[in-house]
């Protein structure tokens, strides 16, 4: 039985529902030795705190989409055959755009919310170059399949989730499709073709979207591998001009990495509660040692470069929990780097899926007037209860005094 959907809920319920009746009926039913009897009892109360504990964990990871299958959970799983040396750029010499086209064979996709706003698929993917072997869900836009769209290709955002996190989770807990639907609709937001491939590729391990020779590639699956079979399946603008990521949480810290340190792939980056140095999560393999973290930081990575990469960021937080992060990028950004650094009220909640939900509409309609060079206006406000001042802080106006720069 899968771990998550409506099949393991329901069996989770009945289960704690017998745990709470069968106590009532037999307690003081129950023959025999006094031993025995006692014994009956305890296992009687087990079983109903193990039934209570797994309802509180089935509902808790339905809703914030943390462990997609029991491998991830019990940390038996591992999406990486090799991890071979690819050098500074991650491809290893690879020539991509001349390797073959490779057709991927997509089927619907199981899960909360997965057949909402005209479903959404899943391949799995032999990464050719990363030689990461993992699942990538994609959602299409309601124009792709009009006709009158039959010779456009549409600009692609690859969503990254937490850690742990499934690649699920963009669809299933943020319903992130449900909400763009009716703004690509209107015209309000570009009809992206959304992406989600699997980020969590070693058990018990965030990778940190990095490249570590020997352990994994994460960053070449998400940047090299990941686009590649997109621009083979379906009619996908080209890099970088066509392409953004986005994320939370850890996903967040992978979507400003991989922007900024691979301007020539991406575009755009939205980061919803990230983090610049890799130490931001104890479990990240980029953060094992100094040089990784500066690697994989993209504070040091921009600040690097000699002349600013024309990409766009969006990055969202709270003060602590992601802001400073966000305000030390802004501080170092030069044109044509663009850098929007929003704070967040903490009236809105903390680090959870509530805190980012209602922000996708504010964030993709800010990524479409990136990736089309409209002049960034006025983006809608995420209601959230309570704080007098959310709008000015949702808006990127605030800039408090005193902030420390995480770097």
């Amino acid at each position: 039985m899968s771990l998550t959907g409506t099949p393991f809920l329901i069996t989770s319920i009945v289960l704690l529902a017998i745990a709470l009746i069968l106590p009532l009926l037999l307690w003081s039913r129950l023959r025999g030795p006094m031993v025995l009897r006692q014994a009956v009892r305890v296992l009687m109360l087990v079983f109903a705190q193990a039934t209570a504990v797994t309802l509180v964990f089935v509902l808790v990871n339905n809703a914030n989409s943390l462990y997609d299958n029991w491998s991830d959970l019990f940390g038996t799983g591992d999406h990486v055959q090799q991890a071979a040396d690819l050098g500074k750029d991650g491809t290893g010499g690879i020539q991509i755009k001349a390797l073959p086209k490779v057709k991927q064979t997509f089927t619907p996709a199981d899960g909360p919310n997965m057949h909402a706003a005209g479903g959404v698929e899943v391949t799995q993917l032999k990464g050719r170059v990363s030689g990461v072997d993992a699942e990538v869900y994609v959602w299409l836009p309601p124009q792709y399949n009009d006709p009158a769209y039959k010779d456009k290709k549409f600009p692609v955002v690859e969503l990254l989730s937490g850690y742990p996190g499934s690649a699920k989770a963009w669809f299933g807990s943020l319903k992130v499709h449900e909400q763009l639907l009716p703004l690509m609709e209107s015209g309000q937001v570009q009809p992206f073709i959304l992406v989600s491939p699997r980020t969590n590729l070693i058990a018990k391990v965030d990778t940190g979207c990095a490249n570590v020779p020997g352990v994994v590639n994460a960053d070449s699956w998400l940047s090299v591998d990941v686009p590649k079979m997109i621009m083979d399946n379906f009619r996908a603008q080209p890099a970088p001009d066509g392409w953004a990521a986005a994320g939370y949480s850890a996903g967040a810290h992978c979507a400003a990495k991989l922007a900024v340190a691979h301007p020539d792939r991406y575009r755009a980056a939205i980061s919803l509660s990230g983090y610049n140095d890799p130490i931001g999560e104890r479990n990240s393999l980029a953060a094992r040692s100094v040089e990784l973290r500066r690697q994989n930081n993209p504070y040091f990575i921009l600040k690097g470069y000699r002349t600013p990469p024309r990409i766009s960021l969006y990055l969202s937080g709270q003060m602590g929990d992601g802001y400073q992060a966000a305000a030390a990028l802004q501080a170092i950004a030069k044109p044509p780097t663009v850098v929007r650094a929003v704070l967040i009220p903490h009236s809105a909640g903390g680090h959870s899926m509530a805190l980012w939900r209602p922000q996708i509409p504010t964030v993709f309609t800010w990524l479409s007037q990136q990736m089309t060079g409209q002049a960034t206006g006025s983006l809608p406000q995420p209601h959230w209860t309570g704080g007098s001042k959310r709008a000015e802080l949702a808006s990127g106006t605030s800039s408090p005094s005193g902030v420390v720069r995480k770097r």
